[in-house]
């Protein structure tokens, strides 16, 4: 299987401070990986830094073949481009429709044909069966299916991987099963998916190859 992520022996930040040292991690194509941990263990923080929000020290490795040691400014839009990316808060546009939010960023990630634009958006709603929700305002929406939306977003430009920060965290129990059931289908889809949760049902119910950031390293846990 092909390796989208592989990285040796970096030293994660948070706030230009060492938090995560001598990190090394691997994720191949079609896997499904948690990373737990208690609040500020440094989970989020190795997402961030696998999209580029947060700059490395002491990385050598790639993901989705950019060589994180190289990566420049201008490489970081072509790398999110193929990276899908889903937060707790869903950080949708309050003030536009879901079918707006989606044109939005398919518009900042470079497409410009509007046949093509209306027919992405239409699949990856029917993707996450919101496909009669698209002319609906966000407040509108229960909490999974602004989720369901944010899932969506991440789908567009169609990313080998999905990194997910906490995505059930703003969710009741049931919805949250709901979530992680659409997750780990679009893994079995053949996409990777990094989740990082300290949720304990969800890691209880749907196991999976799991890192714990624990003292200032990751460890994989061996069941």
């Amino acid at each position: 299987m092909d390796q989208l992520v592989d990285i040796q022996n970096a030293d994660i930040l948070q706030s230009g401070i060492p938090i995560l040292t001598q990190v090394s991690f691997r994720v191949r194509q079609g896997e499904l990986i948690y990373l737990v941990g208690k609040t500020g263990s440094g989970k989020s923080s190795l997402l961030k830094t696998l999209y580029a929000d947060i700059q490395p020290k002491n990385i050598s490795g790639t993901i989705l073949g950019f060589d994180f040691s190289k990566i420049k400014t201008k490489d970081i839009p072509m790398l999110r481009r193929n990276l899908g990316i889903v937060f707790q808060d869903f950080q949708l546009l309050m003030d536009r429709s879901v079918f707006d939010n989606l044109s939005f960023a398919l518009r900042a990630s470079g497409w410009k044909n509007k046949k093509e634009i209306e027919q992405r958006i239409i699949e990856v709603l029917q993707r996450v069966k919101l496909e009669e929700k698209g002319y609906k305002m966000p407040h509108q929406l229960s909490g999974g299916e602004q989720q369901r939306v944010g899932i969506a977003r991440a789908l567009l430009n169609d990313p080998p991987l999905i990194l997910a920060d906490e995505p059930t965290g703003n969710l009741d129990p049931q919805t949250s099963e709901e979530i992680m059931k659409l997750l780990f289908d679009i893994c079995n889809g053949g996409k990777s998916v990094i989740i990082a949760t300290h949720d304990a049902n969800v890691l209880e119910k749907f196991k999976s190859r799991t890192f714990h950031c624990v003292g200032g390293s990751l460890k994989e846990i061996v069941n």
